[in-house]
């Protein structure tokens, strides 16, 4: 068990994502940041998608009621236990009556907290994620606050986990080779050319050449991006059809809107380009006002990007293997 003692609108309980509703009209929902949730819950011993606590709005803390593994992942903080700064992608053990603080990260927008054991909340259409949009879901469909409690699964590998556990590279620099860094500031997101491109012409050449900056009126459904407004060459009818997390819009203002976790299941705003599912969690882990720029990319440039990532993740599991084998033979 958890008890919440700081809270902020939108901090929420999520896992990677419920799947296969799109057609009655769920959202995926899941977590902005699904790398980050991966890495936390292996580093902790769990399933890689159990369900874990995203916050968003800082400052945050909770009370750990027995004795319990946690990983902190994502942004790039350094949470606090006990008043005592801890790193972050990193195995650590909680006391109980411990308080964990997770303050504003210097840069990133979301962080993870994994619990050994998962976050033991009903499973609604195959996941514990939260959908703020449905009402349902996670801590009762509605974002986390101060007073609530939550229950933690049992845990049997806490007793053979040492007080400082297992720490991976955080993946930015782990797979700086594959993820390209800011250029002056701003953030280049990869994505292809999508279903209605060719409608913009001189325009679709404009949304990869400038600047976007995330608007204020941006949440977990969509970013919608401001700069010099594009348009199709004519106006067009279109039916809704489905969309997923990735897809960029462009409504009639011209600004795009790129959906996100909680992306709508269908829309009928023309489709310009599509987000490469690997940058997604950078694009997650983006502030409002933030800067980027869209990097035209290939089938075979993603299908590189998320072998790297799979090749990452594959790696902390067999470390975090090894760890546990070596922790059973000294036991």
């Amino acid at each position: 068990m958890i008890e919440i003692l700081e809270s902020g609108p939108f901090n929420t309980v999520q896992d990677l994502g419920r799947f296969g509703y799109r057609d009655i009209g769920v959202s995926a929902s899941g977590a902005m940041d699904p790398l980050a949730v991966r890495i936390g819950n292996i580093l902790v011993g769990n399933d890689e998608n159990a369900a874990v606590i995203e916050v968003q709005t800082f400052p945050f803390s909770l009370r750990f009621q027995r004795r319990t593994v946690f990983a902190v992942t994502g942004a790039d903080g350094k949470p606090q236990l006990e008043g005592s700064e801890r790193l972050a992608w990193c195995a650590q053990i909680a006391e109980p009556g411990q308080v964990l603080e997770l303050r504003q990260p210097p840069r990133l927008a979301r962080s993870y907290v994994a619990l050994g054991g998962g976050l033991d909340v009903p499973i609604i259409m195959g996941s514990r994620s939260t959908s703020l949009r449905g009402g349902f879901g996670g801590n009762a469909g509605r974002p986390l606050a101060k007073g609530d409690r939550i229950v933690v699964g049992e845990d049997p590998e806490i007793a053979m986990l040492p007080a400082t556990g297992l720490a991976v590279v955080e993946p930015a620099t782990a797979l700086s080779d594959v993820f390209p860094a800011l250029v002056d500031g701003v953030l280049p997101i990869r994505a292809l050319p999508a279903g209605e491109h060719e409608l913009f012409t001189k325009d679709g050449e404009a949304f990869w050449s400038q600047t976007w900056r995330i608007s204020s009126r941006s949440d977990r459904t969509g970013y919608r991006l401001s700069g010099e407004p594009i348009k199709p060459v004519a106006s067009i009818e279109m039916r809704s059809h489905g969309v997923v997390p990735g897809v960029i819009q462009v409504p009639p203002g011209g600004e795009p809107i790129v959906q996100m976790s909680d992306a709508n299941t269908a829309g009928g705003y023309p489709k310009i380009a599509g987000v490469i599912e690997c940058d997604l969690w950078r694009l997650g882990q983006a502030r409002i006002g933030a800067r980027l720029c869209f990097v035209r990319s290939t089938h075979a440039e993603a299908r590189a990007v998320e072998q790297a990532v799979t090749r990452y993740v594959d790696d902390v599991k067999q470390t975090s293997r090894m760890v546990k084998r070596a922790l059973q033979v000294m036991a």
